[in-house]
């Protein structure tokens, strides 16, 4: 089970912001959350769900607001649960406060762990398969209390191949009543067999409007920022609440251009203003910066992907782009593994785009 923030870092948690079981507030995606209210109250919950989409766009709050929900009203039944338009449940309720605490003993978070013994310490890059096992142990021990057991795996993408075989089983086999709500940023990448056994839950990136309100329920200091900040850091952040807060942090905005500057000239590498970015992606106290960068590499090769098939290229010259994403994948997996310099990694990277970028444009 997970300790409390007081104790070790959160690897679902982004920076000082609320976690999803702290927040109440649910806005965009109003779809997804009624499909699963219409599911449970006629009695047709499916008992694994991935729930997918972007980072940031409301995966994990969704899941603590209905497991927030199964909790305050148990039976689905029940003149409350049939009344409800939403998956509100009040803050002073005892189902808000005990989820919020992490005191809901049928509650179950499945996440990467704290390692440690690693020198820094820090979070292990993978839910490992042991994880796996000590939730199944006490998934099965939970009493249920008459209600419902609830797995929230956050994220799927974390599981390696024996943890993923390991969860399989459990939802193969799952005690009376239980529910899995896996979150995955790129559901596809879920263990096919997992996959088949779950009913999908889409969620698209937020509107600007939606991000704006999102951010201001988030209390002070982010409901204290400039409108006109905010605004701009959502407008940058391509449907996402978590990408805005990254662009609200000091100079994040004027970051993010920079990024765009440097992948929109490639194949040409300004080398002296890459070695400047590299610089400022080393550390452990850059760690918001270098998400950043990663989640604007995956964005730009993305999109070039898109760009070129639909200008009608050749298969092969979208290959080279495949193999700097595998490259770099391994490369960052590696960095992250053995503590390795960033500065390196990053340098890396642009060599192997300007390379992809130079074979999509001659092929």
């Amino acid at each position: 089970m997970s300790r409390t923030r007081t104790e070790i870092p959160e690897s679902d948690r982004f920076g000082e912001a609320p976690h999803p079981r702290e927040t109440l507030a649910f806005f965009g995606n109003a779809v997804a959350e009624r499909e699963l209210l219409d599911a449970y109250r006629s009695n047709r919950l499916a008992q694994a769900w991935i729930v997918g989409g972007p980072e940031g766009v409301g995966k994990a709050t969704l899941a603590w607001r209905f497991a927030r929900f199964l909790l305050a009203h148990p039976d689905p039944a029940s003149a409350e649960a049939q009344r409800a338009q939403t998956l509100d449940v009040p803050a002073d309720s005892p189902a808000a406060r005990r989820v919020a605490a992490l005191a809901a003993a049928d509650i179950f978070l499945l996440r990467r762990t704290w390692n440690d013994k690693a020198k820094p310490a820090k979070h292990y890059t993978e839910i490992r398969v042991d994880d796996v096992r000590e939730a199944i142990r006490a998934f099965h021990r939970a009493s249920g209390s008459g209600g419902w057991r609830v797995a929230i795996v956050d994220c799927a993408d974390d599981l390696n191949r024996a943890s993923a075989n390991a969860l399989l089983k459990l939802i193969e086999e799952p005690p009376e009543r239980a529910l899995f709500l896996l979150l995955a940023h790129q559901p596809g990448r879920i263990l096919p067999t997992i996959r088949s056994r779950c009913r999908k839950l889409a969620l698209a990136p937020l509107e600007t409007s939606e991000i704006v309100a999102a951010v201001r329920a988030l209390g002070p200091p982010w409901s204290q920022a400039p409108e006109a900040k905010v605004r701009a850091a959502a407008l940058g952040a391509e449907g996402s609440v978590r990408e805005t807060l990254r662009l609200l942090d000091g100079d994040g905005v004027a970051f993010d251009a920079a990024l765009r500057g440097l992948f929109e000239a490639l194949p040409r590498v300004d080398w002296l203003a890459v070695h400047a970015l590299a610089d400022k992606l080393s550390g452990r106290e850059n760690e918001a910066a270098y998400e950043t960068f990663m989640r604007a590499l995956r964005r730009w090769l993305d999109a070039r992907v898109r760009a070129r098939a639909g200008e009608g290229r050749r298969a092969a010259g979208l290959v080279g782009y495949a193999d700097a994403w595998d490259e770099i994948a391994a490369a960052a997996l590696e960095t992250e593994i053995y503590n390795l310099d960033k500065k390196a990694l990053a340098l890396s990277i642009f060599a192997a785009l300007a390379r992809a970028e130079a074979a999509a444009r001659t092929a």
